[in-house]
């Protein structure tokens, strides 16, 4: 194994941190000023083809710029469009449904996102949405999906089904629909954050392209993948806030890092990161190398999920009741976490996964 990074990763990185110090509108949905400015420092089009301007890299650049966007905690859709669109597009799709899919993304005018979630289970092995796929004719979409972001915003939608009546019933495809198709109704639903999510009621709605070569599995890892890049940062961004305040804050005449059971308790809060950080590194390598990620993505998806929130809560102690201020940093971030948690289903949703696959390694 080799986690170090490439001079494209640390110049992506860099970059974004560049871009994304600027002022960012925290009382939008959708801060398009900052989504622009990430399109013209050409950070939406890392991972495009060559012949749409892009610059073919995968999962581990697009992870630096999502790292970036979580430590700054920004109103944009990168997640939806890059992690859960742009990638999957990008390993699956053939180059005309690459370049149709993927047209605009570059400059900021494109949105993508994936509705992987659906009601009781996170990102189910056999999607109870069902596509049916009949000779000669588009596929349709019949089921319930939860939780999709920026739905409503994007351009295109990418939506894991279980195959139907008709060829290879039991197996699972990946579908591209749009927003305004026949058939698809969207309701905005609550996040913590405040961000977009939605409920999509598909009924035989059709389908525009399937993509072939990528079943659910391989979309939830993708998924996974960067929902622990962006919560990377959220904790990072997080430990920063509060070291700098237990630094400058002052408890009978000393600071309060100065104090034993604060410097341990932000001590356990680093470990936390640290180790969030370094599985999903792996991860995030073991499928630019085409690597079975599986393991490594239930391992950061778990980690983010049990101990992600734990280490949060621990920040909002030492902040005192500065950590509750809604116009301070921290309660954002909390937010934003603990829609990352349920996106990737709960600590104990990926504890049950990591047991099932213990059991058949076993």
């Amino acid at each position: 194994m080799d986690f170090t990074r490439s001079e494209a990763e640390i110049e992506a990185s860099q970059l974004a941190a560049q871009v994304l110090a600027t002022d960012a509108d925290v009382s939008t949905d959708f801060d398009a000023g900052l989504w622009k400015n990430l399109a013209r420092a050409g950070l939406l089009s890392l991972a495009l083809p060559a012949d749409l301007g892009g610059d073919e890299l995968g999962v581990q650049a697009i992870a630096a710029v999502l790292t970036e966007v979580g430590r700054c905690a920004a109103r944009v859709p990168a997640l939806a469009t890059l992690g859960l669109g742009v990638l999957p597009v990008m390993r699956c799709a053939d180059p005309a449904v690459k370049r149709r899919l993927l047209a605009g993304v570059g400059t900021g005018d494109t949105v993508l996102t994936a509705a992987i979630r659906e009601p009781s289970d996170p990102m189910p092995a056999a999607p109870r949405t069902v596509a049916t796929l009949t000779g000669g004719q588009p596929a349709r979409l019949t089921g319930l999906k939860t939780g999709v972001p920026y739905a409503a915003a994007a351009s295109w939608i990418l939506v894991p089904a279980s195959i139907g009546a008709g060829t290879a019933p039991g197996r699972t495809v990946v579908a591209v629909i749009e927003p305004d198709a026949d058939g698809l109704s969207c309701q905005r639903t609550r996040s913590s954050s405040g961000l977009p999510e939605y409920t999509l009621r598909l009924a035989d709605t059709p389908v525009l392209h399937l993509l072939d070569r990528c079943d659910a599995g391989e979309l939830y890892r993708i998924a996974v993948a960067g929902a622990c890049a962006v919560a990377d940062g959220v904790l990072a961004g997080a430990l920063d806030l509060t070291t700098e305040h237990i630094r400058g804050r002052e408890q009978f005449g000393r600071p309060l890092a100065t104090f034993q059971a604060v410097a341990l308790q932000i001590a356990d809060v680093y470990a936390t990161a640290r180790t969030l950080h370094l599985a999903t590194v792996s991860a995030c390598w073991r499928l630019d190398t085409g690597r079975d990620a599986g393991p490594d993505t239930d391992v950061a998806a778990y980690w983010l999920a049990e101990h992600g929130p734990r280490a949060m809560r621990t920040c909002h102690h030492l902040h005192g009741g500065l950590g509750m201020d809604v116009t301070y940093p921290l309660p954002g971030y909390s937010a934003l976490l603990t829609d990352l948690v349920a996106l990737v289903g709960g600590a104990d949703d990926r504890l049950d996964r990591l047991g099932v696959r213990e059991a058949a390694d076993a």
